[in-house]
């Protein structure tokens, strides 16, 4: 059952990623979207490589951040890999 949020392109979905926010109509998560914006990729780059995506879907995802920091904080600490499991040669790149 999709669970909407406050924000229009936010929705949880349990059957999709155990109910983490994700972008209504796709399985992107708030937090892919926010990991991309973090690594330095800017809102308007982040539909470049995430091409299903729109701008207004973008910020939606940020905004929506903005309001939940410490609950998207969680599922990005919980899907880290840890240091190490990555390959040094990878890690190192």
């Amino acid at each position: 059952m999709v669970q909407t949020t406050e924000h229009l392109y936010i929705v949880r979905d349990r059957q999709i990623l155990s109910g983490e926010p994700i972008v209504k109509g796709t399985r992107t998560s708030v937090r892919a979207i926010v990991e991309t914006w973090h690594m330095g990729i800017s809102p308007e780059e982040i539909p470049n490589g995430l091409p299903h995506l729109t701008l207004a879907q973008v910020f939606d995802a940020l905004s929506y951040y903005s309001h939940h920091q410490d609950q998207i904080n969680t599922y990005i600490e919980r899907n880290r890999i840890s240091d190490n499991l990555i390959d040094p040669l990878v890690r190192d790149f």
